[in-house]
């Protein structure tokens, strides 16, 4: 086991313990992360959904299929990045995560991204990219745009579910993630 590895299994232990909101009691599963802990790509949702609460896999639900499908129409293998959620427990109904749940979770994300080192971080949708980016992030105008902060670069696309409600939106964030696929290469 890598050291990174070694590390992110220290910061799941913490997470399966965490009551600091009331989501960690009614969770079946934590959603803690899934990928390779030497990521240069990381992937950033806002919370998990009924079926990552069910197999404690972030983005395996049919968003996480389409995500699948724009990583391999790009070609960047699914096991190269690293994929979390702002929050590791699931809210009731798929709801928005409260600003409180947030703050009582950002830490774990934080380690995360801290034992990964990612290059580029990517925010799936609004949520994310409000809570990481910039509180007044607008997703239909500033998708694909790129940010630096600190170490990595940072951008957010449409969430997946919100490609699902809305098709006509899939043309954009198929050319998002063929720039962060350009990118991504460029980096190797």
């Amino acid at each position: 086991m890598s050291e990174q590895a070694e590390k992110l299994a220290a910061v799941r232990a913490a997470c399966e313990s965490c009551q600091r909101c009331a989501l960690g009691a009614t969770r079946t599963n934590l959603v803690f992360g899934t990928g390779s802990p030497d990521a240069r790509l990381m992937f950033v949702g806002e919370a998990p959904g009924e079926r990552e609460d069910a197999t404690g896999i972030p983005f395996v639900g049919a968003a996480g299929q389409l995500l699948d499908r724009y990583l391999f129409a790009v070609g960047i293998p699914r096991d190269d990045v690293y994929i979390a959620n702002i929050l590791k427990c699931r809210p009731p109904r798929n709801r928005d995560p409260l600003p409180e749940e947030e703050d009582a979770c950002i830490e774990h994300l934080r380690a995360q991204v801290r034992i990964i080192r990612p290059k580029l971080l990517v925010c799936l949708g609004r949520i994310s990219a409000q809570r990481l980016i910039k509180p007044d992030f607008r997703i239909t105008r500033e998708h694909g745009v790129w940010f630096s902060r600190g170490a990595f670069e940072m951008c957010a696309v449409y969430h997946p579910s919100a490609l699902l409600r809305d098709p006509s939106k899939r043309e954009d964030m198929l050319e998002d993630m063929r720039a962060i696929a350009e990118k991504y290469r460029a980096l190797n």
